[in-house]
């Protein structure tokens, strides 16, 4: 038994900060096969590439807990984050308000020429 068959629970990218449960039941080189244990409609299996696993673990539990516990470890990261963000849109306003300056400044060049 392979590596993989024996950690058959895999955490998938769901969104930022966060993933989904997802049981693999069958794997070729390059794809898993499975389902979503925590969604209300099961459903047909589906198949993701093999990129998409985030980690595997051996049990449900283990990565729920694990699952768990990273949203904390995400969450410690969310000033810095902010803060980046707050950054980030002061340097776009900045440049927006650059640009408008410049072509205004052209206009009047121009209509001064």
């Amino acid at each position: 038994m392979t590596d993989q068959i024996e950690r058959p629970w895999a955490l998938m990218r769901h969104h930022a900060g966060w993933a989904d449960v997802f049981h693999i039941e069958k794997e070729s080189g390059d794809s898993v096969t499975g389902f979503y244990p925590d969604r209300e409609s099961v459903g047909p299996p589906v198949s993701y590439s093999v990129r998409a696993v985030l980690a595997r673990f051996p049990t449900m539990e283990a990565a729920r807990a694990a699952r768990e516990s990273a949203v904390a470890e995400w969450r410690k990261h969310d000033a810095a984050v902010q803060e980046a963000e707050a950054k980030l849109r002061e340097a776009e306003k900045a440049r927006e308000d650059a640009w408008i300056a410049f072509l205004r400044e052209s206009a009047d060049r121009s209509a001064g020429a």
